[in-house]
């Protein structure tokens, strides 16, 4: 490529990181005016008129610290449910033989295509009715434990992994569970860390499932609270376009550092090193 492609390249890139960033700084910014500017100038404010009181006026109304605990153990549990569960499933799959096992690749393809929202209701009646759930991390976490797409992103990665490293560990004695902690998993690191970023966004911003579970306003996550809280309260405060904008900020930022913490990961496919020719 000539010295002129690349500097276009990179000229078309930071261009395209502009625009695409563009709505977070601006996010950020407007959380921190005192005063609204909903023009062009308002992207770049006076000093003077920044400040915490959005966050502040958010925090005396919904409590952010408790509405981010929520999300935390609720998120968390699916995290840990979504990674026993799929690194189970999925070794069971790709590297065990089994009657039933394609009728069962089968029907976690098939969830795929049921929409969650065609399953609440029942779920709702079995959980909060049935169970006695209904306020309680249990409750919300439940509908989530098994995460199909978790599932078959183990087991494709399962099944790129040298067959010749699990046949040699069987000959030494090894078990599957053995296998499966000893040899498998160090070499399906990328597929952990894909499998919790995928799964992290849908608990953290789930709203719908919470916010029929809990009716305790203690229990509630923060995408329940601040919903509340912008269809209730802050059309009533001194700046809500600051106040709505904080409230976004505090509920994106945990998803955006984990990405940008992790992305190195999350790109990574190499499963080849285990093994020496």
């Amino acid at each position: 490529m000539t010295k002129l492609g690349t500097t276009i390249r990179y000229i078309v890139l930071f261009v395209g990181a502009i625009v695409f960033l563009f709505p977070f700084y601006y996010m950020i910014v407007g959380s921190l005016q005192t005063e609204t500017d909903p023009t062009i100038a308002g992207a770049f404010p006076n000093p003077a008129n920044l400040s915490l009181d959005n966050y502040v006026n958010v925090n005396e109304r919904i409590d952010l610290v408790s509405g981010l605990v929520n999300s935390g153990i609720f998120t968390g549990g699916v995290l840990l449910c979504t990674v026993v569960f799929g690194v189970l499933v999925g070794y069971a799959l790709a590297m065990l033989q089994w009657r039933g096992r394609r009728a069962t690749f089968a029907l976690a393809l098939l969830v795929q295509v049921i929409p969650f929202q065609l399953l609440q209701i029942p779920l709702y009646v079995l959980i909060a009715r049935d169970y006695g759930l209904a306020d309680t991390h249990v409750g919300m976490i439940l509908p989530f434990a098994i995460n199909s797409t978790a599932v078959l992103i183990f087991r494709q990665y399962f099944l790129q992994l040298p067959k010749e490293l699990f046949e040699a560990a069987r000959i030494d004695g090894a078990g599957e569970l053995r296998l499966l902690w000893s040899v498998a998993l160090p070499l399906v690191r990328p597929a952990l860390v894909t499998a919790v970023l995928l799964t992290f966004i849908g608990p953290w911003n789930e709203f719908l499932w919470p916010f029929l579970i809990t009716k305790d306003a203690s229990m509630q996550p923060l995408a329940v609270s601040l919903a509340n809280y912008i269809s209730t309260v802050a059309a009533s405060t001194d700046n809500p376009f600051g106040a709505i904008l904080a409230g976004a900020v505090v509920l994106a930022a945990p998803v955006v550092v984990l990405f940008i913490v992790f992305q190195r990961y999350f790109v990574s496919s190499d499963l080849g090193s285990g093994v020496k020719g």
